[in-house]
Formats: C-alpha cells, sequence, structure tokens
C-alpha cells in the first residue's frame, strides 16, 4: 500500500499528536488535504504541528488534553458534534510503556497506568466518536497496536497485555459495524526511531531503525476513503494486512 489518498475536506483525529508517530501521521493527514484535530498532553508539540502544518497550507485544531481525563474525552465527541457533524478519520496513536519489568516487579500504580491510557482511554474515545465515525460517508479508525501484543515476551506483560486488549477492542468494533461504511483496522508500526522504543531499549543504536515519518506515510492509506479492509492489523514492516487465526 503505497499510494497516498486524497482527504480533502476530511475531518482527522489523531491522539498522541504532540511527537513521534502521532506527530508525522498528523501531518501526512494534513498534507492529503484533512483538516487535523490534534490531541495531545504536550502543548510545545502541538504548537510545533501546528506551525509546520500551516507552513504548509494545511488545517488543524488543537486539543491539549490528558487521556486520563475521560470526560474530556467525551467532550471532544460534543465539539466535533457541534462543529462538523461527523468525524472521517480517528487514529487512536496514544500510548505508554509502562515499565519493562518481571511481572511480579510492577507497581500497582504503574500496570493501571498503562491499562488506563492504552486501553480505557481508547475505549472512551470509540465511544465517543462511534455516533460520528458512523455519520461520515467512509469514517476510517485506525488503533495502534504493537507486535507486543502477539510475541508477548518476558518483561513486557503490561503492555503486551494492554496492546492485545486494545486489538480485542478494534476487531469487536469492526464485526459490529461490518455492513457500514466505517472501516477499522489495528496497525502494528514495527520498531521505530521513537522515545518509547529508546525507552524500551535503551542500548539499541536508534539509527539502525525507520524514522517514524517514514512509518506514518505507509500508515495514511489506511485513512482513504476507498478502503475496504475492516477488522484486520495492517503490519507496517510487512507493508500489508494480516489476518487473525484462533489458537492452534
Amino acid at each position: 500500500m503505497t499510494e497516498k489518498p486524497d482527504l480533502s475536506g476530511r475531518i482527522a483525529l489523531v491522539t498522541g499528536a504532540s511527537r513521534g508517530i502521532g506527530y508525522f501521521i498528523a501531518k501526512e493527514l494534513a498534507a492529503a488535504g484533512a483538516h487535523v484535530i490534534a490531541v495531545a498532553r504536550t502543548v510545545g508539540g502541538l504548537e510545533e504541528l501546528d506551525d509546520e502544518i500551516k507552513a504548509a497550507g494545511g488545517e488543524t485544531t488543537l486539543v491539549p488534553l490528558d487521556l486520563k481525563d475521560m470526560a474530556g474525552i467525551d467532550r471532544i465527541g460534543g465539539a466535533i458534534h457541534e462543529r462538523w457533524g461527523r468525524l472521517d478519520i480517528m487514529v487512536a496513536n496514544a500510548g505508554v510503556l509502562g515499565v519493562i519489568s518481571p511481572i511480579g516487579h510492577v507497581e500497582a500504580k504503574t500496570f493501571e497506568k498503562v491499562m488506563e491510557i492504552n486501553i480505557t482511554a481508547t475505549w472512551r474515545l470509540i465511544r465517543s466518536l462511534d455516533p460520528l465515525l458512523r455519520a461520515s460517508d467512509a469514517g476510517r479508525a485506525i488503533i495502534m497496536s504493537s507486535g507486543a501484543a502477539h510475541s508477548a515476551k518476558a518483561f513486557w506483560a503490561p503492555y503486551a497485555a494492554s496492546k492485545a486488549a486494545v486489538e480485542a477492542l478494534a476487531r469487536s468494533w469492526a464485526d459490529e459495524t461490518r455492513n457500514m461504511p466505517l472501516r477499522v483496522n489495528s496497525v502494528n508500526p514495527g520498531a521505530t526511531r521513537t522515545a518509547m522504543r529508546a525507552q524500551a531499549m535503551p542500548g539499541e543504536d536508534p539509527n539502525t531503525l525507520p524514522h517514524p515519518s517514514e512509518v506514518a506515510a505507509k500508515i495514511l492509506p489506511l485513512a482513504s476513503p476507498e478502503l475496504t479492509e475492516t477488522g484486520l492489523i495492517f503490519d507496517v514492516p510487512k507493508n500489508r494486512f494480516t489476518r487473525y487465526r484462533m489458537p492452534e
């Protein structure tokens, strides 16, 4: 999947838009013509994104928000409804790693934060935006996951569990909306040159990894009104959709 879609006139929301993959997905969406609603905690990062998008002729609406603010997530849906009456693209990108640690050593507050941001906030976002995506002629939901959801390696338990749960949410939502114009897919971005990756793998040379702008460019076609796939995982390193199978 390499063809860049025409997103002129479409409304897109991206969480975790102040840095990393979310920042560059927001830029890609704007460059393709979408009005980008950029959501993140870090105001400075949002302002930098806004400057870059506007300098290139694009349009943004900035929403400084900590996704632990569940009522704030609800308000986003109401504000979008009042202004546009629909949402065409949702990118649920924000997430936290927690710690790389033996499962019995993970502190309760760390585990709970990972679940709150990676799962509960994603569900709350879906709940807030689902009616708006259904109101679009070609709603597109992109849920960021990780290969950790399936590899479930030692010491990665909280993060792996949270991403497995996120994929289950996306799959169930995709099945509910299969006969509608809405398409819902998860994404495995693969190892990427981000702050989260550096936190997880401090000894790794970041220059050996793809830049988040490269990853974002491969994800962009999932926002296309022409997309037909739903309920799948888009594997960025393989640059193709992969399908779920029952355990064997």
